[in-house]
């Protein structure tokens, strides 16, 4: 599953979104996790709702900082 980092979700919130995502698309790669998760990367259009906003939290971008005058 995506790794969690601060302010994102549980890793137990994250198992329980994805998990059925990752048995049906990423079978092959389990149990590497780290398979698992490029793999699910590679088709999160194919993912359910609920474990792609998993994805998406983890890949907002951070806000730029403006430069200065």
């Amino acid at each position: 599953m995506p790794p969690s980092s601060a302010g994102a979700a549980t890793r137990d919130e994250q198992t329980a979104a994805c998990k059925g995502d990752a048995i049906k698309l990423c079978t092959f790669a389990i149990p590497n996790e780290a398979k698992i998760t490029a793999c699910m990367q590679k088709k999160i259009d194919r993912l359910s709702p609920r474990c792609r906003a998993m994805f998406e939290q983890q890949e907002k971008p951070k806000p730029k900082p403006k430069p200065k005058k």
